[in-house]
């Protein structure tokens, strides 16, 4: 009888693309990312951080991180289309505060 690899631990956690079944998909990691991100943007806001320099020091770090990932060129194209989403409210976070 062949051996079948599909029960080896090693293989257990890959599925036939290589890619981990049980890592969250992207929508799910958007929603983790966020909330990392605000978390880490409350605890500046109480240890004196003020918002201003906050957000830009965050937007800063962003577009680093693009640049180096994808070049100048497209990450400037993209941020050519920022006004429009923004007008549109894409970037505005309706938060209940009770």
């Amino acid at each position: 009888m062949a051996e079948d690899s599909s029960g080896d631990s090693l293989f257990s956690s890959i599925d036939d693309e290589g890619l981990d079944p049980s890592a969250p998909n992207e929508s799910e990691q958007r929603r983790m990312a966020l909330q990392n991100i605000l978390d880490a943007w409350d605890e500046a806001l109480a240890e004196g951080v003020s918002a201003d320099i906050l957000a830009t020091t965050a937007i800063f770090a962003a577009l680093s991180d693009m640049v180096e990932a994808y070049g100048e060129e497209a990450v400037a194209e993209m941020a050519a289309g920022l006004p429009d989403r923004v007008r549109q409210g894409e970037f505005t976070l309706n938060r209940v505060v009770n």
